[in-house]
């Protein structure tokens, strides 16, 4: 690989209509149903809405090589299993996680609304993108939520040296009154590994706190960073995070887990990732207009929190992301050259019409 480098790269701007469109005419090319397709299409658009780039449509190749080397079905359909009222399996025969996840949240929403709460794990599935897309269908239909999922190794237990847990978004949420809901998704490394995956792609180096090389020496060049470790937050803390993942979306589902989830690009077998949700009728205890009038105390305390020294502004879980979303929706989803590039062979391939952009600027 070359020296990373950090010289402004031009981009374009894409309208999430446009970009949603062909994400889904991609997927369908490839053997997706198309209403399989409109959903993982509009999951992985959010995530580019709302700023997480690294688990966005830039993730379309890997999904479709995948594809390609038969290790991810694109046309099965998941298997719900009902198990008490208040509890459901999903068996994901392979599919995408994004299609997996996404009945397995409707059904706990479904239980919660019926029975105050509802819960689901699921097995034998893949890779879902951003967490926080499973939070806000929960949040869009009045819940509050809890969303993990284990994934390939990438971190080493504490005190260890070798991948073992992966880097397992800890996610969850609540709605709100008048004030932003609170939406929690965060992985137990410093860093998620998708933003390795994304300086690789844009030439660009990473902190030298985010992972370790092959030999485990510090280092800010991310292919050598994806040869060794990342590093978890907090060191035991995120280490304990990270197993806990493991625990509810693994051992519990009968998935993989204890460093057997294959990894993105390992075209061996599939993926046989797990994952645990929870969906919680916010009313249990209190009345609704009561939780969200406490919620929105909260939202305005956290805010109106006495600023430390050089900081302009506190933001709540989720808020940066949702305002990043807002501007976004005006203003497009921004993609260098190289990224549009890469979308478009994968068009080439299935014979569906490329991107389209608009503006060009720097990044």
């Amino acid at each position: 690989m070359s020296e990373p480098s950090n010289t402004k790269q031009q981009i374009h701007h894409i309208t999430y209509p446009d970009l949603e469109d062909f994400v889904r005419r991609v997927l369908v090319g490839n053997g997706v149903p198309d209403k399989h397709a409109a959903i993982v299409a509009n999951c992985l658009v959010q995530a580019d809405l709302r700023g997480v780039d690294t688990h966005g449509s830039n993730r379309i190749p890997s999904y479709m090589q995948r594809i390609r080397q038969k290790v991810l079905d694109p046309s099965s359909s998941p298997e719900l299993q009902q198990i008490t009222p208040v509890a459901a399996s999903v068996d994901g025969k392979n599919t995408f996680g994004f299609v997996s996840a996404h009945l397995a949240m409707q059904r706990a929403i479904e239980m919660a609304q019926e029975f105050g709460l509802g819960l689901v794990s699921v097995k034998h599935s893949n890779h879902f993108g951003m967490s926080a897309w499973l939070v806000q269908q929960a949040i869009d239909a009045g819940m509050m939520s809890l969303v993990f999922t284990n994934s390939s190794p990438a971190l080493p237990v504490w005190g260890g040296m070798s991948k073992l847990m992966g880097v397992s978004p800890i996610a969850c949420g609540a709605p709100a009154g008048k004030e932003r809901p609170f939406i929690l998704d965060m992985a137990p490394s410093v860093a998620a590994r998708g933003k390795i995956y994304k300086a690789l792609r844009r030439g660009e180096k990473i902190p030298t706190d985010w992972a370790l090389d092959g030999d485990g020496n510090i280092t800010d060049d991310p292919a050598k960073a994806l040869e060794g470790v990342m590093l978890p937050m907090g060191g035991p803390k995120g280490s304990a995070l990270a197993i806990m993942m493991d625990v509810f979306s693994g051992v519990l589902s009968g998935s993989a887990f204890a460093g057997n989830v294959t990894g993105p690009y390992d075209p061996s077998k599939p993926a046989d990732v797990g994952h645990f949700l929870m969906a919680i009728k916010p009313d249990l205890f209190v009345s609704l207009e009561d939780f969200k009038a406490r919620m929105d105390y909260l939202y305005q305390r956290v805010v109106g929190s006495d600023k430390m020294a050089g900081v302009d502004r506190i933001y709540y879980p989720g808020e940066i992301e949702q305002i990043t979303r807002e501007k976004r929706l005006v203003g497009g989803i921004p993609f260098t050259e190289a990224e549009i590039e890469s979308l478009n062979k994968e068009a080439e391939l299935v014979g569906v019409e490329k991107l389209k952009y608009d503006d060009v600027g720097t990044l």
